[in-house]
């Protein structure tokens, strides 16, 4: 059977750079700072959902490099995994090769199916295909940006499916576009107009706790700056509904004050 275009199938896709999925705008990647650009390169959220009547398999040719070590906490198993609704029901390991095929069993039933990736080794997959039967897209659901740290990046998350956007996007049925960059997201403004000009039906912005540790706020300069992220939001967003998270518990920096003399709830009660 014939390789079938891989884009027909993609969902989690905010942008592209050629043939890659990228989660940063690759025209604007000069003002954004390098820890950003860096995290946007890894395909993080970016999955395969299908149809398939009659399947027995679904097939995936792919290219998939060594992972940088650095990385490896995105995905700590290397395999591609199939899920079926809220239970993962196969996975098979996915070798770095300049071209390979993943081969996944289906259980009885056309899907929907979700396939996540091995995001930590950032793979192009360059074809899908059935096993005696038909792979068909699955229907579109509405579109979820999601922006934040590593929390909404899924660091620590064992597998791409186990961050809390797939989650969520799974329990409500979005697709979730996943724009969380480790380490980062600390308001950065031109982050702000490129998520004003993705298409999106629901925004969701979980930041702050960056802004305590990694480049110091002070409560004001977080207020002024959660003001202007959400003003260039809205002039591409006048009508989305938006969920403005601050950031989550955190005892170690609760009532320590960093280097402008701000706790985490300090800035927590300036961003609410």
């Amino acid at each position: 059977m014939t390789w079938l275009d891989p884009d027909l199938f993609l969902r989690g896709v905010a942008w592209r750079d050629g043939v890659r999925t990228v989660r940063a705008d690759p025209a604007d990647l000069a003002r954004l700072p390098w820890d950003t650009g860096a995290r946007a390169l890894l395909p993080i959220g970016v999955r395969l959902e299908f149809l398939a009547p009659g399947a027995r398999a679904v097939e995936i040719r792919y290219r998939a490099a060594v992972p940088d070590p650095a990385d490896e906490l995105h995905d700590l198993a290397h395999v591609f995994a199939l899920w079926q609704g809220d239970r993962c029901v196969a996975e098979t390991f996915a070798e770095p090769a300049e071209e390979a095929v993943a081969v996944l069993g289906l259980p009885p039933g056309e899907g929907p199916f979700t396939v996540h990736p091995p995001q930590g080794q950032s793979p192009l997959i360059l074809g899908v295909r059935a096993v005696g039967g038909t792979l068909l897209p699955a229907p579109a659901q509405p579109r979820w940006v999601v922006h934040g740290d590593s929390i909404t990046e899924g660091w620590w998350s064992t597998r791409p499916a186990h961050a809390w956007p797939a989650v969520a996007g799974r329990a409500l049925g979005l697709d979730a576009v996943n724009l969380g960059y480790a380490g980062s997201a600390r308001g950065e403004l031109c982050v702000a107009e490129q998520i004003a000009a993705l298409p999106a039906d629901v925004l969701t912005l979980a930041f702050g706790t960056n802004c305590w540790s990694g480049v110091p706020f002070s409560a004001p300069l977080l207020y002024e700056t959660v003001r202007a992220f959400i003003t260039l939001v809205r002039a591409g967003h006048p009508g989305t509904p938006l969920l403005l998270v601050s950031p989550l518990l955190c005892p170690d920096a609760e009532d320590t004050p960093n280097a402008l003399g701000a706790t985490l709830r300090d800035l927590r009660t300036a961003l609410e």
